[in-house]
């Protein structure tokens, strides 16, 4: 089976174990448990690293319920074929031909002999960051926020590991709003996500090369320079825009502003979590935040969108267009043609995926808004979770748009990658050229 395929198989059969999962009466506090679409929708937003919710999740859920979902967050955001590796490693302490390929394309590696290192990387970065940041949210959950110890450290464990997965689901029903003057809660989230959403294959290259930035990739210096830069331009956006909003941030300090006009930006990268009302924003706000997410972050990693790489490539092309150059180059190196189709044909098929679902909701659910559908679908294609509040009140139909929004937007960018290298063949024979008019 082709790596694709795989890839398919393993992310039906882990949605469909979380599904049953979640219906079970032990999972909520409903009687009887949740119907079978509401626990599909928070399966797939969970396992998709997106953060999407029908159902409050500290409210409806039990313990039991919380850790399959946070379990579902985990093995989302480590990759379902990196997820397999690893339990081919513990079980059979081996893995075959076919997988370590799989988990290559996941991973965007080309060493198949060292995966399994690069697997184990992987875990043990993941889990030293999210226990990292958990101590730093725990502390400060038990010391100021909780009721007992107990709670503030399972509150900062799952927000810990929500964060860094850029999952963005949380404990409280109005998620980090209640925090939204705190650094201590924010800042702590705020780099996990960061760190999450940059992508192993950056990070990796990050620790090996610190020292010789010259010496670095185009896809690292590309994150480098494109997250710093978005981050202060969302900042900048979402402070101009909220600044006087009295229901967004318009009674915060200024510097309680920065902070939270900073937090959004960052979790526009691609986690779902709000420190101000998402719902009550300027709609040109809501449009800024659809730009953010649909580029999303670094390649490999736990963030969605299009990736910083892809809307790098296309603007290179787009300059080198406008300048009349031949070739497209990017910090000194030339990109190669084929990727110069696979960035125009991600976007051309990510736009194609949002206007589509965007136009179906709409016909399914005409009484809500166009920007506050857009925005629920761009976030869902995206992964990234936040809402302007009308995902629970959309009907069956248009929620299973959504789920399939989802499940496309975390797994169509490794398929499609992987598919296109694989259909890569030599050309023995070229038809005429011709140019049509452009324009």
């Amino acid at each position: 089976m082709s790596p694709p395929g795989r890839i398919i198989i393993g992310f039906a059969v882990v949605i469909g174990v979380g599904t049953i999962l979640l219906m079970l009466p032990a999972a909520t506090t409903a009687p009887g448990g949740i119907d079978a679409l509401s626990a599909l929708f928070t399966t797939t937003s969970a396992f998709s690293v997106t953060g999407l919710v029908v159902l409050d999740t500290g409210r409806d859920f039990t313990l039991f319920g919380q850790l399959v979902i946070l379990a579902l967050i985990q093995i989302g955001g480590l990759g379902v074929m990196v997820f397999t590796m690893l339990l081919g490693m513990l079980v059979a302490r081996r893995t075959g031909l076919q997988l370590r390929q799989t988990v290559a394309a996941e991973t965007k590696s080309e060493d198949f002999g060292g995966l399994r290192a690069v697997v184990l990387r992987i875990l043990a970065f993941s889990l030293t960051t999210e226990a990292v940041v958990a101590c730093l949210l725990s502390v400060r959950f038990a010391t100021r926020y909780s009721d007992t110890t107990g709670e503030g450290v399972y509150a900062g464990i799952f927000h810990a590991v929500s964060a860094f997965n850029n999952a963005g689901f949380g404990l409280q029903s109005d998620s980090i709003m209640p925090y939204a003057s705190d650094p201590w809660i924010n800042l702590p989230i705020c780099a996990a996500v960061i760190i999450g959403g940059m992508g192993f294959p950056v990070l990796t290259e990050l620790v090996r090369r610190y020292r010789l930035p010259m010496r670095w990739s185009m896809t690292t210096r590309i994150v480098v320079c494109l997250t710093p830069l978005l981050l202060l331009a969302g900042t900048a956006f979402i402070l101009v825009q909220e600044w006087s909003n009295a229901a967004t941030m318009g009674e915060l300090t200024g510097g309680q502003k920065v902070l939270a006009a900073f937090f959004q930006s960052t979790i526009a990268r691609t986690a779902g979590f709000n420190s101000i009302d998402i719902a009550q924003m300027h709609p040109v706000s809501w449009f800024g935040l659809d730009i953010l997410m649909f580029i999303g972050g670094g390649p490999a990693g736990t963030a969605g969108g299009v990736k910083l790489t892809t809307v790098a490539v296309l603007a290179a092309m787009t300059c080198a267009e406008i300048t009349g150059r031949r070739t497209v180059a990017l910090f000194g190196r030339r990109v190669s043609r084929f990727v110069h189709r696979q960035a125009t044909t991600v976007i051309v098929l990510a736009l194609t995926l949002i206007v589509s679902a965007t136009m179906a909701i709409m016909l399914m659910e005409p009484s809500f808004a166009f920007d506050q559908v857009l925005f629920e679908v761009v976030s869902a294609f995206a992964t990234v979770g936040l809402s302007t509040g009308i995902t629970a009140d959309l009907p069956g139909g248009a929620q299973g748009v959504l789920i399939f929004v989802m499940a496309t937007g975390r797994i169509g960018p490794v398929m499609l990658a992987s598919a296109l290298a694989l259909r890569q063949h030599r050309e023995h024979h070229e038809l005429p050229k011709e140019r049509p008019l452009i324009g």
